[in-house]
């Protein structure tokens, strides 16, 4: 993307930023010349390794409990505080644990509420704090990781993480429709099964030949294919595209 791709001068939060597709996106965005936000919920002693290889002039590690509003707004202040502003935010940050229907129901309900939180709403505080920002900047960018299971439904174990996707899915749109005229550029990128922790986590329950068998092209996405697109809608040069879902799932899923 060297040449046609130019972050210089950008600030860009990224939630869930220290492993798997987070980081494949932290990476990315910095390697096009962004300041970058890395935000991680556990692992403080990753992603301040991450933000130590890239330089702290241009790449912070925060943390915060994605299930708590107080410190998702600390978040979002001291990222602006970091650089003054923040033109790009990437919400990738997600909870996608299996539970049985048949689990007793205190374990199935704490699941759910989990992945709700973590999925839709601090997706939520997250959107309404870079929509007001951008408000009186002028102009920024709401990226969301979503997934296939958001539009076709998940398995059973994973009702609530397609719920959840799917309710980020109608945010977005929403933002994207009444939310322009304050500045507000939203879109949701849609991954297919990618070679993380997650895919690893699908691959263990299901075997490598069902994850691959309904995609075209025979293979499990890598999280740089991802973060590729992630940095081109992030340098605003498709603004026109604004509401819109790219499908990054090796032809498995199309919409």
């Amino acid at each position: 993307m060297a040449g046609f791709i130019d972050l210089t001068g950008k600030t860009v939060l990224v939630t869930g930023g220290s492993r798997g597709i987070g980081e494949a996106i932290v990476r990315g965005l910095y390697a096009q010349g962004a300041n970058v936000v890395l935000n991680y919920s556990r692992s403080r002693e990753r992603a301040e390794k991450i933000a130590a290889e890239l330089g702290k002039d241009r790449c912070i590690a925060l943390g915060a409990d994605m299930t708590d509003w107080r410190q998702l707004e600390k978040l979002w202040n001291d990222a602006v505080a970091w650089k003054g502003r923040i033109d790009v935010v990437v919400n990738n940050a997600a909870a996608r644990e299996p539970i049985d229907l048949d689990a007793p129901t205190g374990e199935w309900d704490a699941h759910w509420i989990k992945a709700l939180r973590i999925n839709l709403v601090a997706t939520a505080h997250m959107s309404r704090f870079a929509a007001l920002h951008y408000k009186k900047t002028g102009e920024g960018i709401i990226i969301s990781i979503t997934g296939r299971i958001a539009v076709r439904g998940d398995r059973p174990e994973f009702f609530q993480d397609g719920a959840s996707k799917g309710g980020m899915n109608s945010l977005m749109r929403g933002m994207a429709r009444f939310c322009a005229k304050d500045g507000v550029i939203t879109y949701l990128v849609c991954p297919g099964i990618i070679a993380t922790d997650q895919g690893d986590e699908f691959v263990k329950i299901y075997g490598m030949q069902e994850a691959t068998k309904e995609i075209p092209l025979g293979e499990l996405g890598k999280p740089e294919d991802i973060a590729n697109v992630v940095v081109f809608l992030a340098s605003g040069k498709a603004r026109y595209a604004t509401g819109a879902t790219i499908d990054v799932v090796g032809a498995s899923f199309l919409h």
